[in-house]
């Protein structure tokens, strides 16, 4: 029996191209027009990246700080080196619009009365900012940041938050995810794993599967509605 619906944070209940996409459309911004998708593709690439490797080496940061090195890769790679944009850019991640579903799918779990909860690299602050700016305060139990325990997912010790706040087994936990890394760390964990799989991506080369793989959040609730 599922207990607590428990949902990763960036791409999945917020979307991360946001920033880059709103910049772009604002006046004096024409260099990052036509390339803002590749910026955005490449500062969350090098963001997970710098947080992976700094998990593997024991070299702790905050999700901020790999957030904005992540930036500062993608911007260089792009040739727009400009202190003024990067710091827009920065304002807005912590601005980030919520996916249009994300808000039904929260209030319907929560109507099922299953509790419900976020799980994320981001740092306390950082989720705390996102949440309140995408008008999703009042619908989670409890927001949990990897910054508690120094690792980020899909190390153990970031899922074991999940656990150690709610009191419940991995099997009693329902994990949604538009990251197929993250799918993979979660399945491997125990959890009932769903992937919302928004850009129809091919499975990831691991032994570890979600689930379920859904093409965004408005079915998650089905699953707690339906058992």
């Amino acid at each position: 029996m599922i207990k607590v619906v428990v949902f990763d944070a960036y791409d999945t209940l917020f979307d991360v191209t946001a920033a880059a996409r709103r910049v772009a459309g604002e006046p004096g911004r024409a260099a990052l027009v036509g390339i803002w998708p590749r910026v955005a593709q490449d500062w969350r690439r090098k963001q997970l990246e710098y947080a992976w490797l700094r998990t593997v080496m024991g070299a702790k940061a905050d999700f901020l700080t790999v957030t904005e090195a992540g930036l500062d890769w993608a911007l260089d790679a792009a040739g727009l080196a400009d202190a003024g944009l990067r710091a827009r850019l920065l304002a807005l991640y912590r601005e980030l619009d919520a996916f249009p579903e994300a808000r039904s799918a929260l209030e319907r779990v929560r109507a099922s009365g299953v509790a419900t909860a976020m799980l994320s690299n981001g740092s306390a602050e950082m989720l705390d900012a996102a949440v309140r700016s995408a008008g999703l305060t009042g619908l989670f139990d409890a927001v949990l940041s990897v910054e508690s325990v120094g690792a980020f997912k899909p190390a153990t010790a970031a899922y074991d938050l999940v656990g150690e706040h709610f009191a419940v087994a991995a099997a009693e936990v329902r994990y949604v995810t538009s990251n197929g890394w993250d799918a993979a760390g979660a399945s491997r964990y125990g959890f009932d794993t769903v992937w919302v799989n928004r850009a129809a991506e091919p499975m990831d080369r691991v032994p570890w599967r979600p689930a379920r793989v859904l093409h965004d959040l408005s079915g998650v609730p089905d699953l707690e509605e339906n058992p």
